[in-house]
C-alpha cells in the first residue's frame, strides 16, 4: 500500500492531543506521529537545541513519505519553525511543507475575548520566545497578551500524576500567577498540546466566565482550511485510513502512556535518529 501520510511531530505525547482532533476532522487521511521521546523535554532546552531536534525529525517524516508535517509541539513551533520554513525547506525538494501550532491559535484566538485581555499558559521555553505575543500582535493588534510558564505541569501529566490531589497545588500556583498580572484576563489559552489533560482542573481554579481553549480543535480546524486551499497538497495525501505511530524511546513505554493523550490504544514502533 503507497502511503503520503500527513506527519505529525511533536517532542514527546502531547501532539497526540492533537492528531487526535485531526482524525476527528479529517478520518480519510493517512497519519504517521513521531514522538521524540528520548530527546524530550524541549521546554528547558536551547533555541539552537529544539532546532537541531526539530529538523530532524521533521526530515525524517519527509523521508518516510510525508509531503507535510504538522509540528504538534508549541516549544518547537516556538523555538524551530519559522527557521525550518525560511532557511531548510528551500534546500529540500519542491513541495514539501510544514506547519506549526502557533499561527492557526493566533488567528483566531482574539475572537473569544470580550475584555481584550488573553492569558497563556505554556512552557518555558515557548513563554520564552515570545512567540504568542508576536503571532496575536499581527492579528489582534488591540488585545493584551499575559505569558505564564508551567513546569512542572508536562512531568505531573507524563508520570500520570496530574488527577491526583498533589497536582490541584502546582495547577492553582500557575493560575494565580497568571491571573495577578491581569484581573481582566477572560480567555485562557492552552499553549502546550499537554495541558488539554487539566482541562477539569484548570476549569475548578478559575472564575466561571473565563473561557479555556485548548488547540486540538483549532489546528483540525485550520488543516481542514489548508487543505482546501491548496489542492497540490491534497493531491499528494493518501486516503487509506491509517494512523502510525513511532518513537525514539522504548515503544512498550510509548504504548503504555499514549492512550492517556490519544483516547486509544496504540502500537508505536521504535526509530534511532
Amino acid at each position: 500500500m503507497s502511503l503520503s501520510p500527513i506527519g505529525v511531530f511533536d517532542s514527546g505525547f502531547g501532539g497526540l492531543t492533537v492528531l487526535r482532533e485531526m482524525v476527528t476532522a479529517l478520518p480519510q487521511y493517512d497519519y504517521l506521529y513521531l514522538g521524540d521521546n528520548a530527546r524530550t523535554p524541549y521546554g528547558t532546552r536551547s533555541f539552537e537545541t529544539v532546532y537541531h531536534y526539530t529538523l530532524e525529525c521533521v526530515t525524517y517524516l519527509f523521508d518516510q513519505g510525508c509531503p507535510l508535517v504538522i509540528v504538534a509541539c508549541n516549544t518547537a513551533s516556538a523555538k524551530a519553525l519559522r527557521t525550518i520554513q525560511q532557511r531548510d525547506l528551500p534546500k529540500m525538494r519542491a513541495g514539501l511543507r510544514v506547519l506549526g501550532v502557533i499561527r492557526p491559535t493566533a488567528e483566531v484566538i482574539g475572537n473569544s475575548t470580550r475584555t481584550g485581555h488573553v492569558g497563556v499558559l505554556g512552557t518555558s521555553g515557548t513563554v520564552a520566545s515570545e512567540s504568542y505575543p508576536i503571532e496575536i500582535g499581527k492579528f489582534f493588534p488591540d488585545v493584551s497578551v499575559h505569558q505564564q510558564a508551567c513546569p512542572l505541569w508536562v512531568p505531573l501529566i507524563e508520570n500520570n500524576e496530574h488527577q491526583g490531589d498533589g497536582a490541584d497545588f502546582f495547577i492553582q500556583k500557575y493560575l494565580d500567577e497568571l491571573i495577578a498580572q491581569s484581573s481582566s484576563i477572560d480567555t485562557i489559552l492552552l499553549g502546550c498540546t499537554h495541558y488539554p489533560l487539566l482541562m477539569e482542573k484548570i476549569k475548578a481554579h478559575v472564575a466561571k466566565e473565563v473561557t479555556i481553549i485548548p488547540q486540538g480543535k483549532i489546528v483540525a480546524d485550520s488543516l481542514t482550511d489548508y487543505l482546501s486551499r491548496h489542492a497540490e497538497m491534497e493531491s499528494k495525501l493518501s486516503r487509506n485510513g491509517t494512523r502510525n505511530f513511532l518513537t525514539t524511546d522504548d515503544a512498550a513505554a510509548f504504548d503504555s502512556k499514549a492512550r492517556i493523550f490519544y483516547g486509544a490504544g496504540v502500537a508505536s514502533r521504535h526509530i534511532a535518529l
